[in-house]
């Protein structure tokens, strides 16, 4: 089990990743994506309004950046709002604009305790502008912070990203920027909003669905996914833990074939 791992120096970090047999570095994700799903379910199976898992999922968005920032995962990137997410009642999406600064206010003298950075990918300028002012403020003052990134996605959508990398990609060709015969798969990356980001490692989804909506999509060609019936809500140290141990179980290959395998 996993327990008592928060505050810790950085010398108990690499006793608790010990413990978890997380001492390789190679086989702890860089990288971990989650769509978090089930917020809505988790409410209505305690009679509670939809916006009342929305709150509980904030909490566990806190205890899993945590976890993460003491495991020595670089990157953690969340699915927070996509751009279908609008279609949503009024009233739902308005609770789901203000829940940035909520958590952000509670979070930040953390946030700066554990040199962690505050990042955003979607398009910010849909946004209201109460929430740009706040996700702003805390890119801006925790832009020197060299930690866990904390990359939320919100009114994120991977088509529309990759619509928009290519109208880029042919205004540079337009003004002769850019040659489209050395057009390849690293252009295109380096044209999506993660373009400073590793590729993730490991993506979870919970609340039991099993697939992407429109999350990532160039992104994850060879991530290792791993899904849980585990509600967004109720998602802990320990369900992160099961899920890293599963990646360690994996064998990632790239497409070819690993040394043992060809002999």
């Amino acid at each position: 089990m996993l327990k008592n791992i928060f505050g810790k120096s950085k010398k108990e970090k690499k006793s608790l990743k010990e413990q978890q047999n997380l001492s390789n570095n190679d086989l702890i994700p860089s990288h971990i994506a989650i769509i978090m799903d089930g917020n809505g379910r988790w409410a209505k199976k305690r009679a509670l309004p939809r916006v009342a898992g929305h709150h509980e999922g904030m909490k566990t968005v806190r205890k899993i950046a945590r976890c993460a920032d003491d495991l020595g995962i670089k990157v953690l990137t969340l699915y927070a709002f996509s751009t279908e997410n609008w279609k949503r009642p009024k009233s739902e999406v308005d609770y789901l604009m203000g829940l940035p600064e909520k958590f952000l206010k509670s979070f930040m003298p953390e946030i700066m305790e554990r040199n962690i950075r505050v990042q955003m990918m979607g398009e910010k300028e849909a946004l209201p502008t109460s929430t740009q002012t706040v996700l702003n403020e805390a890119m801006e003052r925790t832009k020197n912070n060299s930690g866990l990134i904390l990359n939320f996605a919100m009114n994120y959508g991977s088509r529309a990203e990759i619509v928009r990398a290519m109208k880029d990609i042919m205004v540079e060709v337009s003004k002769g920027n850019l040659n489209v015969d050395s057009i390849d798969e690293s252009t295109i990356t380096n044209y999506l909003m993660t373009s400073q980001l590793p590729e993730p490692d490991l993506l979870i989804r919970t609340s039991g669905e099993v697939r992407l909506s429109n999350f990532m999509l160039w992104q994850l060609a060879y991530t290792e996914f791993w899904f849980t019936d585990t509600l967004w809500p109720d998602f802990n140290e320990e369900t992160l833990m099961e899920a890293i141990h599963a990646f360690q179980k994996r064998n990632r290959r790239y497409g070819g074939l690993k040394g043992e395998e060809i002999n």
